[in-house]
């Protein structure tokens, strides 16, 4: 996904312990329940900000309707869990220290899990901006770490007495990956969870992954994580689930995938439906009418205002 989310959907949910090493929120029980609908920040605010960077993540929460920041990781040399979409510095966002281009047939040879992550914070990914989202604002920032971002979000939050946000991690990982951009899948799994849990925001994760092997270390480890399966292929929703091997809380496709048969048929399954990534508000609208209970998108200023 770039998308290629998700929140910890339950019908109630009590308050989360505060074990994050920074200051947390005072959240009341009823501030921490979930919302009817959750409206995620793809990568914080893609259209809008450098994607996947604390600026990002800080103007999606600007957006009082966004209730979960989507993102995802990767694996430095020195065992950093560090935000970023691509296990590498892409070339069409990113530059090198000295400020030279990284030719885009050449990218993967600056993997992040062949840097430590004080090398990696020295390539500056967003001066250049993207072609792709021309309303983003190009500024010189870094790909940061999973504690830096949620240490940034969770003050920004105590500051502004916003409601508390919840986060849904995507683990990038495939088979071809393992040991050469990526740590193999169990490995990521423990990464991953050993930082959630020591930043104190365990019951305000989801994790997701197109990987089912990712998904399923997870589970083995933390049976108790919300997980959402990601999807972009046209096989059926049977299909998937029998290759996932367990029934997830969150099945999270394209979605251009939908249709209100589909959605109505994984409600019977008792899975929640958030789609990625919709930018378009009449796309959003047709979402809804759908049924979908949460709605992945580049473009918070972009939620309707005549919705659920």
């Amino acid at each position: 996904m770039a998308f290629r989310s998700c929140l910890l959907f339950c019908t109630s949910l009590v308050a989360f312990v505060a074990c994050n090493p920074k200051p947390q929120t005072n959240a009341t029980e009823n501030e921490m329940e979930k919302s009817t609908f959750d409206w995620q920040g793809h990568r914080g605010a893609r259209g809008l900000r450098p994607e996947n960077t604390i600026p990002a993540f800080l103007l999606a929460l600007e957006y009082p309707d966004i209730t979960t920041l989507e993102l995802d990781i990767a694996i430095s040399k020195d065992s950093v869990v560090v935000v970023s979409h691509d296990p590498w510095m892409q070339g069409s966002i990113c530059t090198q220290p000295d400020g030279k281009p990284i030719p885009e047939e050449d990218e993967q040879r600056y993997a992040l899990f062949k840097m430590t992550y004080d090398e990696i914070k020295g390539y500056d990914c967003g001066s250049k901006g993207n072609s792709r989202f021309p309303d983003q604002q190009p500024m010189k920032v870094y790909k940061p770490a999973l504690r830096e971002v949620v240490n940034a979000v969770e003050d920004q939050v105590l500051a502004t007495g916003r409601s508390p946000v919840f986060y849904n991690i995507e683990i990038k990982s495939q088979p071809d990956w393992d040991g050469v951009f990526t740590p193999e899948p169990g490995a990521f799994a423990r990464m991953a969870l050993t930082e959630v849990n020591q930043l104190g925001i365990h019951d305000r994760v989801c994790i997701q992954s197109f990987d089912i092997r990712a998904l399923q270390a997870v589970r083995a480890l933390d049976p108790s994580v919300t997980l959402a399966y990601l999807i972009e292929n046209m096989e059926s929703v049977e299909k998937n689930l029998d290759s996932l091997g367990f029934t997830p809380q969150i099945y999270s496709p394209y979605f251009k995938l939908l249709s209100p048969e589909v959605v109505a048929g994984l409600h019977d399954k008792n899975i929640k439906v958030i789609p990625w990534t919709v930018n378009d508000a009449a796309d959003m609208k047709s979402m809804i009418d759908m049924g979908v209970d949460g709605i992945i998108t580049d473009y918070p200023n972009r939620i309707p205002n005549n919705r659920k």
